[in-house]
């Protein structure tokens, strides 16, 4: 795959991040085939969407994975991860993007009870709306419990189609592992799953983040994935 996708602000998306590359569960048949869809609606017939989960769900992911799609589709995109945006100038980061085809709104949780994002956000969502552009957000919070101090962008926020996506069990994040580390070129055994599982955080991201080690040790070693090797490199 090439470099990432670089968007401005600074922001880009990560290469593994794609709906090939994310594990498939049926509870989340729904909400994959809506996001999936996206690309292939016109503009003028896109709902906005917001999906929710616990932390470590995949909701990130999701949201890029849109993101590669659009861009594979000739669309213009922009992904705002709002922990990283937080701290600037909300009218600023907003502004002109009523004018881009598709904006990801990744973690509108964090901009809750700031009173200037959530005014940003408001006029955002309804200068996209009249363009007949494409609004994805993600958030850690249920879309009805989110603590917003606006009502008005509340009513917006629950007037998107809502999906929930659940986390993945322990054996399907052990065969996430695996899928992953295959589309690395890497083999990993169930055993070898099974022991990072027993060891390591049950956090997906932090999951995938060891893999990312592993990844880079055995091409420097030359190595395969033994558990004798994750013992080493990761210091189990």
């Amino acid at each position: 795959m090439g470099s990432p996708v670089q968007l401005s602000l600074g922001v880009a998306l990560k290469d593994e991040a794609t709906f090939a590359n994310f594990f498939e569960k049926d509870a989340n048949a729904q909400v994959l085939a809506a996001l999936k869809n996206l690309t292939a609606t016109s503009s003028s017939e896109a709902q906005n969407i917001i999906i929710w989960g616990a932390p470590g769900c995949g909701v990130t992911h999701l949201l890029q994975a849109v993101c590669h799609d659009a861009y594979e589709a000739r669309k213009s995109l922009q992904y705002l991860p709002m922990n990283e945006l937080i701290g600037f100038d909300a009218n600023d980061i907003c502004e002109g993007l009523e004018g881009i085809d598709l904006v990801c709104i990744d973690g509108v949780d964090a901009i809750c009870g700031n009173r200037s994002w959530e005014h940003a956000f408001f006029h955002l969502y309804n200068k996209i709306k009249e363009a007949g552009h494409t609004l994805v957000f993600s958030s850690h919070t249920s879309p009805p419990s989110l603590p917003i101090l606006l009502p008005d962008l509340k009513s917006r926020l629950l007037a998107s189609v809502v999906y929930h996506v659940e986390s993945l069990t322990d054996t399907e994040k052990q065969n996430a592992m695996i899928m992953r580390a295959q589309a690395r070129g890497m083999e990993m055994s169930e055993d070898v799953a099974k022991y990072i599982m027993q060891r390591a955080p049950r956090d997906t991201s932090e999951l995938f983040e060891l893999l990312d080690r592993l990844d880079d040790a055995s091409l420097q070693q030359q190595r395969k994935l033994t558990i004798p090797f994750v013992k080493e490199t990761l210091q189990f």
